[in-house]
């Protein structure tokens, strides 16, 4: 089991700042900082400190990125070029950009994994909760002599040597941001089309729970320097080819409804198997819509598809309305994500899968008594 599905920000408190932390160095291949200690929460003063100090820069997100991940991490690069910093961004195989975001800007910084350095001095990972996130990056970013994680899960306290990590974030999005205004750069108009695409993402358009007053504010802020919202949704959620619309029946067509699972509440799941897109030639990256259109189930509160890779494996995408926390269970299962939306990869036969992931369900039950309980 190995991905992870990364959603909106989870009620989460936030860890203290930590101020002051210095530059770590080589340590056997084991990241540390000079005196040997670990630090979590909001280092901003650290991972300032590091960059500045940094001539080269290692950037890597998790694999088969969404826009949070790679939508901050090519801003990030862009914002690093133009402080003059030699930058390398990255994630692990497949190394193929997403249909829907071939249009952030940046790319010409992305880099095949093969060509990442084996010991970065310095590696920024974004959006992502451990380094099996990184895939094939999770090498060099155990050897690298600095790790800034920038994340928006609750990730392990020992990922990293300096930590950006709030899990009441909307996403990671925003913690690059401020990273970025931390280091005085310019905030372009590329820039801030990375940064609205990652905020637009993990917010689903702007209508999950971790809208807050605060992420319209940056919103706004992305508007006024030159983003046209209606281009970026029409990439991140109105284009697809015909093909696309043909698995989609196919996948609707399959769909159970179980409206005793979940605690009663109601469970709704379907397939889309490796020959479903062959026989369609869709690629794997374009069926993350699917599971908006099977959320929208009113008899159910949880909300499942499972997609076959190319290697065979099923990624297992949830979602949940809210009274499900479906980032539980899915860490039960080897996965995570949030209490509204996670995922995990498993191999076996879909029916298996699903009874797993009822008992997951029933283990992690921490729902809210309907209303009309006493």
């Amino acid at each position: 089991m190995r991905r992870t599905m990364p959603g909106c920000g989870g009620m989460h408190a936030t860890a203290p700042a930590v101020a002051g932390a210095g530059a770590g160095g080589a340590n056997g291949g084991r990241p540390h900082h000079g005196d040997g200690v670990r630090r979590s929460g909001l280092d901003w003063d650290g991972a300032v400190r590091l960059i500045r100090s940094a001539d080269e820069v290692v950037l890597a997100c998790h694999v088969v990125p969404d826009g949070d991940a790679l939508g901050s991490m090519l801003a990030l690069a862009q914002a690093l070029r133009g402080l003059g910093k030699r930058c390398t961004a990255s994630f692990g195989e497949p190394f193929t950009v997403p249909h829907s975001l071939r249009f952030l800007p940046g790319q010409e910084l992305l880099a095949e994994p093969s060509r990442v350095p084996a010991v970065p001095r310095l590696m920024i990972a974004l959006d992502s909760a451990g380094p099996e996130r990184l895939g094939s990056l999770a090498r060099p970013a155990r050897a690298a002599a600095d790790l800034i994680v920038v994340d928006h899960h609750a990730t392990g306290a020992d990922f990293g040597t300096v930590r950006l990590v709030d899990p009441s974030s909307a996403a990671t999005a925003v913690l690059v941001d401020e990273l970025i205004r931390r280091l005085g750069a310019p905030l372009t108009p590329s820039i801030a089309e990375g940064l609205y695409a990652g905020l637009a993402s993990d917010t689903g358009s702007f209508k999950y729970p971790c809208t807050t007053p605060q992420v319209h504010d940056l919103a706004g802020r992305l508007l006024a320097v030159g983003v046209r919202p209606e281009e970026v949704s029409r990439e991140l959620w109105d284009r697809a080819p015909f093909g696309y619309l043909q698995v989609l029946a196919g996948a609707l067509t399959r769909a159970r409804l179980e409206r005793d699972a979940a605690g009663g509440m109601g469970l709704v799941w379907t397939t889309i198997g490796q020959a479903d897109r062959d026989a369609r030639d869709v690629p794997y990256d374009q069926l993350e819509g699917v599971i908006d259109q099977l959320r929208r189930t009113d008899e159910a509160e949880v909300a499942v598809v499972l997609k076959e890779d190319d290697a065979g494996d099923w990624y297992v995408s949830t979602r949940s309305k809210g009274r499900v926390d479906v980032g539980r269970a899915c860490a039960l299962l080897g996965g995570g994500g949030h209490r509204e939306a996670a995922a995990y990869t498993a191999s076996g036969e879909p029916e298996d899968l699903i009874d797993r992931l009822r008992s997951a369900l029933r283990a992690a039950d921490d729902t809210h008594p309907p209303e009309n309980t006493p």
